[in-house]
């Protein structure tokens, strides 16, 4: 049992993996309901609600992005909410990071259990 739940977190490791660097490449878009969202039969997914929360965190980046561009092009004359936005989307992106690190330590120790 613990070899087989190994697999399946490996299987969603490299699955998040895959998706992190295809945002890289181009960000994302798609909504949690785009991306499979909950299965239909109201079973949760953990490989679900990362992609959701990767996604939700490159959005508020690019957000984040724009506004500070406006403001750098004279478009907008709102630096305090450009500055805010920025620091949302840097927090956000470390609180990402902190999961994303619970989560390997988790995968580490189980696969540290005996078989």
């Amino acid at each position: 049992m613990a070899t087989e739940l190994a697999g399946l977190i490996r299987a969603d490791l490299a699955q998040l993996t895959n998706d992190a660097n295809r945002l890289a490449v181009a960000p994302a878009t798609a909504s949690f309901a785009e991306l499979g969202g909950a299965s239909g039969d109201g079973a949760f997914s953990f490989t679900q609600a990362m992609k959701s929360a990767i996604a939700g965190v490159d959005a508020q980046d690019q957000a984040a992005g724009a506004r500070v561009a406006a403001v750098e092009a004279g478009k907008s004359d709102d630096l305090v909410g450009a500055m805010l936005a920025s620091q949302e989307a840097s927090l956000s992106f470390s609180m990402l990071m902190q999961v994303r690190n619970k989560v390997m330590g988790a995968v580490d120790e189980l696969l540290k259990l005996p078989v």
